[in-house]
């Protein structure tokens, strides 16, 4: 069987890769693609809500959203995580706590780097209702600041369908449109809106929904998570190693596959002409 360093760096390095390639594409697609349709010129004002808007939504914690939902997922409804692998993730991180423990106490000069690489992986605070209340709350107020500028545009221009930002549809609504799919992916969709909850936010999802660009990239996502990226995962996590590598890989990669899939529909909608 592979060491535990030769599967991480393995899985690391396969992952550093994409993601260094996924960052390139998104810094071609800024500069080559629809840049003046969905970045306003700088220092007007749209330019300024747009930027608030993206660094806003882009800032928020979704990687913690995800392994929340997976170790509660009694906080989700209508989840598109299999019940399989959130029931063997779990069982996986139960192993975690008490061998780091037992590894800590067996090796007390490397106590240290046992307790960084958890807090790196951050599994604990992401299990930790009182800490996953306090972001799914924080988000709340998030999508409250989003309801009340998506009421702004249909107050300005009523009887016509506007965007987050303004009539034209910008990497703000790109940054949304993929926050919002993501939730609805997590199970947390009817937590924030729908049955008369924030009406605005349901309204335009559902008009994002109808996009074509949009339709045509939602089967390729969930494909990568359900099909591909989680037995592939499985399989790494299977390995003869310590449970707290196995682990940090496991939802690692569901974490980091998750954010590069949804990168990969933020990316096609990009590139695809609206």
């Amino acid at each position: 069987s592979s060491s535990p360093s030769l599967v991480e760096s393995a899985v690391l390095l396969y992952f550093w890769n994409i993601s260094t390639n996924w960052a390139r594409l998104w810094v071609l697609q800024e500069r080559f693609w629809g840049t003046a349709k969905l970045i306003p010129e700088e220092g007007s004002m749209y330019y300024h809500r747009v930027q608030h808007y993206r660094e806003l939504l882009d800032s928020l914690q979704m990687d913690a959203y995800t392994h929340g939902s997976i170790l509660h997922p009694e906080i989700t409804v209508d989840s598109h995580i299999p019940a399989y692998a959130t029931t063997r993730i779990r069982a996986q991180i139960g192993n975690t706590e008490s061998e780091l423990k037992k590894l800590a106490e067996e090796n007390p000069e490397l106590k240290d780097a046992y307790m960084a690489k958890t807090r790196r992986l951050k599994l604990f605070d992401h299990d930790n209702m009182k800490y996953l209340k306090k972001i799914l709350d924080e988000l709340e107020k998030v999508l409250d600041q989003v309801e009340t500028e998506l009421q702004r545009r249909a107050e300005e221009t009523p009887g016509s369908q506007s965007w987050l930002c303004g009539e034209f549809f910008s990497m703000a609504d790109v940054s949304l449109a993929v926050t919002l799919h993501r939730l609805k992916f997590l199970g947390l969709s009817r937590r924030y809106w729908g049955n008369g909850n924030r009406g605005n936010l349901e309204t335009y999802y559902e008009r994002v929904l109808e996009r074509p660009s949009f339709r045509r990239v939602l089967g390729h996502v969930n494909n990568i998570l359900i099909s591909a990226v989680l037995p592939a995962a499985f399989r790494v996590a299977k390995q003869h190693v310590p449970a707290f590598v196995g682990t940090t890989l496991l939802i690692g990669i569901l974490g980091g596959a998750t954010y590069l899939a949804f990168l990969y529909l933020k990316t096609r909608m990009l590139i695809t002409r609206w």
